[in-house]
């Protein structure tokens, strides 16, 4: 299927990856019958959403506070040029620091938002020494520290 063509999904389709999302690693049987349907065919359905890309894969979500990642950081950052080299030289870059979760392509005032995870604010600091301020073509960055978390969730409305 092409990257940018959207599979068609039924209800039945949607009722499993809500399943899925809120609790992926439940057994076949189980997600079978939570959606009504016989494990054979709950299990060719799960098999084509995965091979259409649907389902891009399985992860485990860890508690950040419980790893001692607690403060997030939403970075904003501009560039000194929009030029295709430069914004492929900062994609290439910031791809590389292990802190960053999220890295967003914007329109408005920031050309990129970064979501950073640290420790605290000492552990920020040197992830901005150490990676932000190395980034290449950056003209200026505004960095904002997430006070408290409201809601928080990888699912998608589906």
């Amino acid at each position: 299927m092409p990257q940018n063509s959207s599979p068609t999904l039924d209800e039945t389709d949607r009722r499993i990856l809500r399943v899925l999302q809120r609790r992926g690693r439940m057994s076949n049987a189980d997600l079978s019958e939570a959606v009504n349907l016989s494990a054979s065919a709950c299990h060719r359905r799960v098999q084509r959403l995965e091979s259409e890309g649907v389902i891009s894969g399985y992860v485990a979500l860890l508690d950040a506070r419980r790893i001692g990642v607690a403060s997030t950081v939403f970075v904003e950052i501009r560039l000194q040029a929009q030029a295709d080299d430069v914004l492929e030289a900062f994609e290439t870059a910031v791809g590389r620091v292990p802190d960053v979760l999220e890295c967003h392509l914007m329109a408005g005032t920031a050309d990129y938002i970064l979501k950073v995870v640290a420790e605290d604010t000492e552990d920020f600091a040197r992830i901005h020494r150490q990676y932000l301020t190395r980034l290449p073509g950056v003209a200026q960055m505004q960095s904002s520290f997430a006070l408290r978390t409201i809601c928080n969730t990888t699912a998608l409305p589906v």
